[in-house]
């Protein structure tokens, strides 16, 4: 439970003022997180602080390739010495792969913050690609259809997003399903 709060308040500390909506969103993310957290067994609390950093990397502060999720993987884990494997779910979070990829930092995040396979990457794409920029509870089609108008087409992470939406999509399905069958 100290790694969570921790997570929260470092996450306050860096969202709050600088960027608010995005503060406003990591709050839903953090909150759905901690419905599914029960899934995850022993990586329960990993998953919540991480689902309550995800987004320090938007921090102007912190901007540093322009990729948030390694930007806030990075300060994670050289400024404020997070555990490592909320540094890798930050990093890795709603199908960075692609993102990565796409700005040619694929091999930089591959080999600093290794992705993690399994239940705690689906849900915390689960718990980010169903909460909306104001932290609200909101189905995976509708949030996915709000980023690509948000950005509009031609950019980057738009483009992204669109090549991510089945796996995004899959990772949502994933964790109801284990929900279903508790």
């Amino acid at each position: 439970m100290e790694q969570i709060e921790r997570a929260r308040d470092l996450a306050r500390l860096v969202l709050a003022e600088s960027v608010p909506r995005r503060w406003a969103h990591s709050q839903g993310v953090g909150r759905k997180a901690e419905s599914v957290a029960h899934l995850l067994g022993d990586d329960a609390s990993a998953l919540v602080s991480a689902a309550w950093l995800h987004d320090v990397g938007y921090a102007p502060d912190l901007v540093a390739t322009g990729m948030h999720q390694l930007d806030g993987a990075r300060y994670l884990r050289d400024v404020a010495g997070a555990d490592a494997l909320v540094c890798r779910l930050v990093a890795n979070h709603s199908c960075a792969h692609i993102e990565g990829r796409n700005r040619g930092l694929s091999e930089v995040l591959a080999s600093e913050f290794p992705p993690v396979e399994g239940l705690a990457t689906d849900a915390i794409t689960y718990a980010d690609m169903t909460t909306t920029p104001d932290g609200e509870p909101v189905e995976v089609e509708r949030r996915l259809a709000e980023i690509l108008s948000r950005y509009g087409d031609g950019d980057l992470v738009a483009e992204s997003i669109r090549e991510a939406s089945p796996l995004i999509i899959n990772s949502v399905r994933v964790i109801e399903a284990a929900l279903a069958e508790r």
